[in-house]
């Protein structure tokens, strides 16, 4: 038997560390950090514990790459779904809900997250970030910022801090009502991006968001749609 070309080692390890990535976010969503262990992400994953390792220093670090990669990823979706728009304020509409919309569909994920980064080991810049920051600095510079590496933490920091206000224990802040600061804050007309839905606690109009599979894909043409 040949061995197997580099390109295909290439693809089996990216698509195991999508698995790790996706039972991640599963297994902090359905149970909490502390009670979630890497053996059971790995398990999860299908893969071999010792991959876990190889691919990320520790658990914190795992993690925190997959909640930004969910967070990227659902960022990206919202800013290209049809119409297409290069509206400045629309597109900034559309990122304030998509971050929004995780802390109210995934309030133990996020919750975790924000934790997370209030621990010794503090932020843990990796890949999946970047591209946030990318998006994020982006959606700034549409919306027509003159000063996009002064207004993007400032636009970090307030959803930073508005998912924390969503999710806090015992006494959340409503959806609706954060939405509404930070679209006033950045003049939007609250028409834009996806509005909640009045008929609801602050749901959504757009399709059903709870599916995550489709952000960690391990087959390349899904990954690329």
């Amino acid at each position: 038997m040949s061995p197997r070309s580099a390109l295909v080692n290439e693809e089996l390890r990216r698509r195991s560390k999508e698995r790790l990535l996706h039972a991640a976010v599963e297994l902090v969503d359905e149970r909490g950090y502390e009670a979630t262990t890497l053996g059971d992400i790995a398990d999860r994953a299908g893969s071999a514990r010792g991959l876990v390792s190889y691919y990320f220093p520790g658990k914190r670090q795992l993690v925190q790459s997959a909640v930004h990669r969910l967070m990227h990823r659902t960022l990206e979706e919202a800013l290209e779904r049809e119409p297409r728009t290069d509206d400045g304020g629309e597109r900034m509409a559309r990122a304030i809900d998509a971050i929004l919309g995780l802390a109210r569909d995934r309030p133990v994920l996020m919750r975790q997250h924000m934790a997370g980064l209030l621990q010794a080991e503090g932020f843990l810049p990796c890949p999946e970030q970047r591209r946030l920051a990318e998006l994020l600095s982006e959606t700034v510079a549409r919306h027509g910022s003159r000063d996009v590496e002064s207004d993007y933490p400032m636009l970090r920091a307030l959803l930073m801090g508005a998912v924390y206000a969503a999710v806090m224990p015992g006494a959340p802040m409503s959806v609706p009502m954060l939405r509404a600061e930070l679209f006033k804050r950045y003049r939007l007309d609250w028409e834009m991006g996806v509005p909640p839905d009045p008929g609801g606690t602050g749901g959504t109009k757009e399709k059903d968001r709870t599916d995550m599979a489709r952000f960690f894909a391990t087959d390349p043409e899904t990954q690329s749609k």
